[in-house]
């Protein structure tokens, strides 16, 4: 079985069920308040609650009513530890069954050159693919020398996807061949081969700031998360916050480089690039990765 067809199979709902899966999480986040009954879900978005139940779990990790716990406001305080309750600890809270062992996505990265960068990515060859991916279709892009972008689309905004990217480095060559970046879907998306002895390789291709912005990005744990405040003073920018948050908002390594953990001063989970149901949902099931160790 090829790559893409074991993802559809093992981390990716197929056709309807992703689009039942982002139907919930959208239900779940205007209303989360109501703390709403899996049959109010169901009913809202027009299943039964036994499929609206497996098809999230299996996805998720985590059940819709978990789930739902862990995009609260006060969820997301925990997140940036501000009572002392990192997801880790909460984890009992939310009613899962206990904090397995922690998996990060282990990387190692390095940046292109300033001049590189300057002059739009000129004479650089980057391949890209679409992809199934538990975040929708992911558009993956690659150099020679590792991942250089992950972006998200829902079916029919692919085109639009590549060329927002493609805009970030106007002089580089775009090529289509899914069968060179298939392999870095697996290595993101499957827990299992989040190992430190076979790091993933990921090019940064920014401004100097841009790239410091996204090392501390890579250095907050799965589970956990910062404010853009907190990011600006541990690059030594401290009244910065504003434009850390622009740096942030650029990073074209979506996910691997985790500016979906990046959360307001409040614990408020702000914008997203990609929308903020993915950032969502990518907290949530982080959580579920929590929940089963990383495995």
């Amino acid at each position: 079985m090829n790559v893409t067809a074991q993802l559809d199979r093992d981390i990716t709902p197929d056709g309807d069920d992703y689009d039942l899966v982002r139907k919930t999480i959208e239900r779940i986040s205007l209303d989360f308040r109501a703390q709403p009954s899996l049959e109010e879900i169901a009913s809202d978005i027009g299943v039964a609650p036994g499929r609206l139940q497996k098809t999230f779990s299996r996805w998720a990790g985590l059940t819709p009513k978990a789930f739902l716990q862990a995009v609260t406001l006060d969820h997301a305080r925990r997140l940036l530890g501000n009572e002392g309750l990192p997801l880790l600890d909460a984890s009992y809270e939310l009613g899962l069954s206990g904090p397995g062992r922690l998996h990060d996505l282990f990387v190692t990265h390095e940046a292109m050159s300033p001049g590189d960068f300057k002059s739009g990515g000129a004479g650089l060859e980057i391949r890209y693919g679409y992809h199934p991916s538990p975040f929708g279709i992911a558009l993956v892009m690659a150099t020679d020398r590792g991942l250089c972008g992950l972006a998200f689309a829902d079916p029919g905004e692919e085109a639009a996807a590549l060329e927002d990217m493609g805009r970030r480095w106007p002089g580089a060559v775009l090529r289509a061949d899914q069968e060179a970046t298939a392999g870095y879907v697996e290595r993101v998306f499957s827990p299992a081969q989040w190992r430190a002895d076979q790091p993933l390789r990921i090019v940064m291709i920014g401004t100097d700031f841009q790239v410091r912005v996204w090392e501390a990005l890579l250095r907050i744990p799965l589970g956990t998360a910062k404010t853009y405040s907190d990011v600006a003073t541990e690059i030594g920018k401290p009244s910065a916050s504003r434009a850390v948050g622009a740096a942030v908002g650029r990073n074209p390594i979506s996910f691997v480089v985790p500016c979906h953990r990046a959360l307001g001063k409040s614990g408020a989970l702000t914008g997203y690039h990609w929308g903020i149901t993915r950032k969502r949902a990518m907290l949530g099931w982080e959580t579920g990765c929590v929940q089963s160790g990383g495995a």
